[in-house]
């Protein structure tokens, strides 16, 4: 499975993700930021790549609808809801991330 993780800055929390969940359990993680100033800014081309999408905030999924809109339609997206209050693999956001990502593969 194919996890895109989006975050601003593409900074602190979706490159943590990236880097727990890449080729974890077989899954392939990258990672994007919604602002001009990321990192990696997310593309058409990610967006075409994921089976999942993770968003940190509602903002990030808001940008992603209104940029990308109907290459969402047959995505699941969903909001990890972490605040930008940690820095790149700090351990709660380590915890946080895998608590609430894993929890959508046991649905």
């Amino acid at each position: 499975m194919k996890l895109l993780f989006i975050c601003s800055k593409n900074q602190w929390r979706s490159p943590t993700a990236e880097k727990i969940f890449h080729l974890y359990d077989g899954h392939h993680a990258r990672s994007a930021g919604t602002e001009s100033v990321a990192r990696v800014k997310v593309t058409e081309g990610h967006i075409g790549w994921a089976d999942i999408i993770f968003v940190m905030e509602k903002k990030h999924l808001r940008r992603i609808r209104e940029k990308f809109g109907i290459l969402l339609n047959h995505k699941t997206v969903v909001n990890l809801d972490i605040a930008d209050d940690y820095q790149y693999m700090d351990e709660e956001l380590i915890e946080i991330l895998q608590n609430r990502v894993l929890e959508q593969f046991e649905k």
